[in-house]
């Protein structure tokens, strides 16, 4: 908020104390209506996936979930959280969930974290949440939305204090993401960068090969040996077809 001038930042904190909304959603209701504030009650007020949401609710929720000596949701209130959702703490949806509410770390939100994402998703009880999962789960099968998860999910899943992303750990991200789109090659790039690679997943590494996965055919028809692919992405051609896993075409 601090790039937005003084009479938009009033705005948003006026927003803000009267309606109860978080500050994404304020920004979301004055950008919508052009800075007016009346317009953008009007908005607000009309929206059903923001409205709903009671703050007091959120702040009970949350409450449920922290620890009990921090202000944290940490891993044991997760898991609670996914028993109460009858979700397994490795379904897809939480990482979805996780990516709404723009989580910077795995198993964990901070409180700003948690009530901004359950806006943003509309809604402020676990009954609510649970109706919502479908919906949510289906987000992965939108080609852009699939994009921005993917990409959130390196930083996410990472260790803290890390800059790549543990191998063990991409190996299950990329079955878990890949699996929901049906990438034919997954197990071969897995068992590759187990037997080829053998160490920490880079951030470019882990952008490249979905790059890789959108622009490049399964059966590599598409692919131009003299292209500008990284080393690793070459590589991992040249394991296919030594293995026999595809026929590239000459």
């Amino acid at each position: 908020m601090h790039k937005l001038g003084r009479g938009s930042r009033d705005k948003v904190q006026q927003f803000m104390a009267i309606t109860g909304a978080s500050e994404k959603v304020a920004l979301q209701a004055l950008k919508a209506s052009d800075w007016h504030l009346e317009g953008a009650f009007d908005y607000f007020y009309s929206q059903p996936q923001i409205s709903v949401t009671n703050s007091w609710q959120l702040e009970d929720l949350y409450n449920r979930y922290k620890e009990h000596d921090a202000d944290m949701i940490m891993v044991e209130g997760t898991s609670q959280l996914c028993n109460d959702l009858l979700v397994d703490p490795q379904d897809v949806v939480m990482l979805v969930i996780s990516w709404h509410m723009k989580a910077a770390t795995m198993c964990e939100f901070t409180r700003q974290e948690f009530i901004d994402g359950l806006q943003s998703i509309g809604v402020d009880s676990i009954e609510k949440l649970r109706e919502k999962l479908p919906s949510l789960r289906a987000e992965i099968k939108d080609d852009q939305k699939f994009c921005e998860i993917y990409n959130f999910a390196f930083a996410w899943a990472r260790e803290k204090g890390q800059k790549s992303l543990a191998l063990e750990t991409a190996i299950g991200m990329w079955r878990l993401l890949f699996a929901e789109r049906h990438w034919p090659l997954i197990d071969h790039w897995c068992q590759f960068v187990q037997v080829r690679h053998n160490k920490a997943i880079s951030r470019d590494t882990w952008s490249q090969l979905l790059e890789f996965v959108k622009t490049i055919d399964p059966q590599l028809s598409n692919y131009d040996e003299e292209g500008a692919w990284p080393y690793l992405i070459d590589e991992f051609v040249e394991y296919l077809t030594e293995n026999d896993c595809v026929q590239l075409k000459k």
